[in-house]
């Protein structure tokens, strides 16, 4: 009787300890872990590990891949001293809904690469619903575009396609740009630097990362002090090109901003008011 509790007990610490245990990935120059090996939609993954040779550069590239091989995540972090690095990414979203085994790829250069994988459990249809209800209106015309709050216009030329709507990702430093294609063709936007940038510690340009639903593609790029213009092809049907850099604006723009410091202001003035013209009983 005690041999069978025993293992039923045993039993059931390995069941509810299933997803909490960390999963590694190493190689002779990086580890890597996550802080758990299956993930629900809305969970923080913890990405953290060392590297073992700092002379080889301390720029790296964190990709999450989809069971279909579409790249859904990305980050880029900087190494510190110590080796040591570590970042965090929220899981779901347009692009990460199909539940499997997602592969994470840790690269410091072309020829040093490390691999581990995590289980995530795919985006619920009712969370896919809320998501199509969500729509943020950007002005559009034929030739400019603004993101959300912002007065810097992104001027763009498109071909065998429209833009339908552009927002900023603000977790993933992002410029998120929905099209209707109804046919192959390419899109060339000049992006002021003030709306969205990549750098690299020293100030020197680093290069975007540009996906076409999820699937990461190739484009030319001709820079200046104070734009940078990206000419990038699509095919036909397609829905979505994200520009990953390392700064974005702000989701709450100067607009937006002045809007509350005004509000702000006036409740303040109003509740001294208030104050002063309670009579006093004694």
């Amino acid at each position: 009787m005690k041999t069978q509790l025993m293992i039923f007990v045993l039993f059931g610490i390995l069941i509810t300890s299933v997803g909490s245990t960390p999963v590694f990935g190493e190689n002779e120059s990086i580890i890597v872990t996550t802080d758990k090996s299956s993930y629900l939609e809305g969970e923080m993954i913890s990405i953290s590990g060392e590297i073992k040779n700092i002379a080889l550069g301390n720029q790296l590239s964190i990709v999450i891949q989809a069971p279909n091989g579409n790249i859904v995540a990305l980050d880029q972090i900087t190494v510190g001293s110590d080796k040591q690095f570590s970042t965090e990414i929220k899981l779901g979203g347009k692009l990460m809904k199909q539940e499997g085994t997602y592969t994470i790829k840790v690269t410091q250069d072309k020829n040093n690469q490390v691999t581990t994988s995590f289980e995530f459990g795919g985006v619920s249809s009712s969370n896919e619903l809320e998501e199509l209800d969500i729509i943020i209106d950007s002005p559009i015309t034929a030739t400019t575009v603004t993101v959300q709050d912002s007065t810097d216009l992104i001027s763009y030329e498109i071909t065998n396609g429209k833009i339908i709507n552009i927002m900023t990702d603000m977790d993933a430093k992002s410029l998120l740009i929905d099209i209707e294609a109804w046919d192959d063709g390419s899109i060339t936007l000049t992006i002021p630097r003030s709306v969205l940038d990549a750098k690299i510690n020293d100030g020197d340009d680093d290069e975007f990362f540009v996906l076409v639903d999820g699937e990461e593609v190739d484009f030319e790029e001709i820079t200046t002090s104070t734009d940078r213009t990206l000419t990038i092809e699509f095919s036909a049907g397609s829905e979505q090109i994200e520009i990953i850099g390392t700064f974005v604006i702000p989701e709450f723009g100067t607009i937006a901003a002045m809007i509350l410091a005004v509000a702000i202001i006036s409740i303040i003035a109003i509740s001294a008011k208030s104050r002063l013209s309670i009579p006093s009983r004694y």
